[in-house]
C-alpha cells in the first residue's frame, strides 16, 4: 500500500519540492499551507506520516503537534527556519520523532520519511509476532495490545516512550548509552540529536513514579533501569 504524506508548510516552492521528491519514491503526498488547513487535511486524509513546518499562519506548527498527538502516533517530522535547540527539544517534547532544519537537501529528507515509515511498520511487526510481555517489580510491558500497567494502573505512553521502556526493561542493570538507545528505539538510520533520549527518560521517569523500577543517570554513559532490589 503507498504510504501518504501530509505536507504542511505555507511556502509554496517547498511545498512543490517536497511533492516532486517524494512523488518520484510512490508517497502519495496532500498540502496544506497553513496550520488550521493542516488538522482538517489530518482529519480527512488520515497520512501515515507528516511534515510539518513550524512558522505557519492560523496556527502554528507546535499547536498543530500537540492537536494530532491528542488522536494519533502517527510519526511526525518538524521542519524549521531555525537552528536553535530549544525549538528541536521542545518540538520533541510535543511528540514529534524528528526534525530537519532549513534549507535542506530533499534527498535527505525522503531519506528520513523513510527511516521513520520503516521503523513504523517494524513496530507493527513486533507489536504483532514479537516478544512476550515482560514485568519488572510492579511495571508490566505488553508489546502485543502496547500496554503499560504500573502499581496496577495503566499508563499511557507515547510511540516512543513505550519503545524506550522496553528497551530498559529488556535490558535491567545494563548501562546504555544514548547513541545505542537511539539505534535500538529510533533505528540505525535516525539522523536526530542524541538529547531525543534525555527528553524522552524525563517523560518515562514522570509516568513511572507510582512504580518500584527507576532509570538512573549513568554519568558520562547514559541511563540504565534498575528493580527496586538492585538500587544501590
Amino acid at each position: 500500500m503507498t504510504a501518504k504524506i501530509l505536507v504542511a508548510d505555507d511556502e509554496q516552492n517547498i511545498t512543490k519540492l517536497l511533492r516532486l521528491y517524494l512523488r518520484q519514491e510512490g508517497y502519495d503526498v496532500v498540502v496544506a499551507r497553513d496550520g488550521r488547513e493542516a488538522l482538517d487535511r489530518f482529519s480527512v486524509e488520515l497520512p501515515d506520516l507528516v511534515l510539518l513546518d513550524l512558522m505557519m499562519p492560523e496556527i502554528g506548527g507546535f499547536e498543530v503537534c500537540t492537536e494530532i498527538r491528542k488522536q494519533s502516533d502517527v510519526p511526525v517530522i518538524m521542519l524549521t527556519a531555525r537552528s536553535d535547540d530549544v525549538d528541536k527539544i521542545v518540538g520533541l517534547e510535543m511528540g514529534a520523532d524528528d526534525y530537519v532544519t532549513k534549507p535542506f537537501n530533499p534527498r535527505e529528507l525522503v531519506a528520513r520519511v523513510k527511516a521513520v515509515l520503516r521503523r513504523r511498520e517494524w513496530d507493527k511487526t513486533e507489536g504483532e509476532d514479537g516478544p512476550g510481555a515482560v514485568t519488572v517489580d510492579d511495571v508490566t510491558l505488553d508489546p502485543a495490545g502496547r500496554d503499560v500497567d504500573v502499581a496496577g494502573e495503566r499508563v499511557k505512553l507515547r510511540q516512543r516512550e513505550f519503545d524506550l521502556l522496553e528497551a530498559f526493561m529488556r535490558h535491567p542493570n545494563v548501562a546504555l548509552d544514548r547513541e545505542r538507545l537511539l539505534a535500538m528505539v529510533w533505528g540505525e538510520d535516525f539522523y536526530g540529536d542524541a538529547r531525543t533520549i534525555d527528553v524522552h527518560v524525563a517523560w518515562l521517569r514522570d509516568k513511572l513514579k507510582a512504580g518500584k523500577p527507576s532509570i538512573e543517570t549513568v554519568w558520562g554513559v547514559g541511563y540504565k533501569f534498575v528493580p527496586a532490589g538492585d538500587a544501590g
